[in-house]
């Protein structure tokens, strides 16, 4: 399964954010032991960096950590034609619009996001944390 995670997710597990923190390490485990095919934005990439070196103050941990990082999960490019479809498209919020044109180009099979409510109208489908976690654990016990 080919999953985009939103950058929320991924500063939830690095900055040990509560009451948020438990679900995104338990994805990170979850794609440590490859249960799903994580994947960010090229531009999560650069807000993960930023918001992490707001914490770190130390740009070499902070590239550290991002190269863990992106051991795990891989890259989705976002394209131009993504952009412009996000201009059009019915999502309110741009910056999510952007990430579902980039998601569905790339064949992705869900976004994975606690901001569910600027996903309302995604036409792919966006699982909460928590929701995530049932349906993986769910597809191992049917396997």
């Amino acid at each position: 399964m080919k999953v985009l995670i939103d950058t929320c997710i991924i500063i939830d597990a690095l900055q040990n954010r509560e009451p948020f923190a438990k679900n995104a390490q338990q994805i990170f485990l979850l794609a440590a032991n490859r249960k799903f095919t994580g994947y960010v934005t090229a531009k999560s990439v650069t807000d993960i960096y930023y918001l992490m070196h707001r914490c770190t103050h130390n740009d070499k941990e902070t590239r550290t950590m991002l190269n863990k990082l992106l051991i795990l999960f891989g890259i989705m490019d976002t394209a131009s034609e993504d952009c412009i479809h996000a201009l059009i498209s019915n999502i309110s919020d741009y910056e999510d619009a952007v990430m579902i044109e980039t998601a569905k180009r790339s064949d992705a099979d869900c976004i994975v996001t606690r901001n569910t409510k600027d996903y309302a109208h995604a036409d792919i489908t966006v699982y909460k944390p928590d929701e995530f976690i049932s349906k993986i654990k769910a597809e191992e016990e049917i396997d």
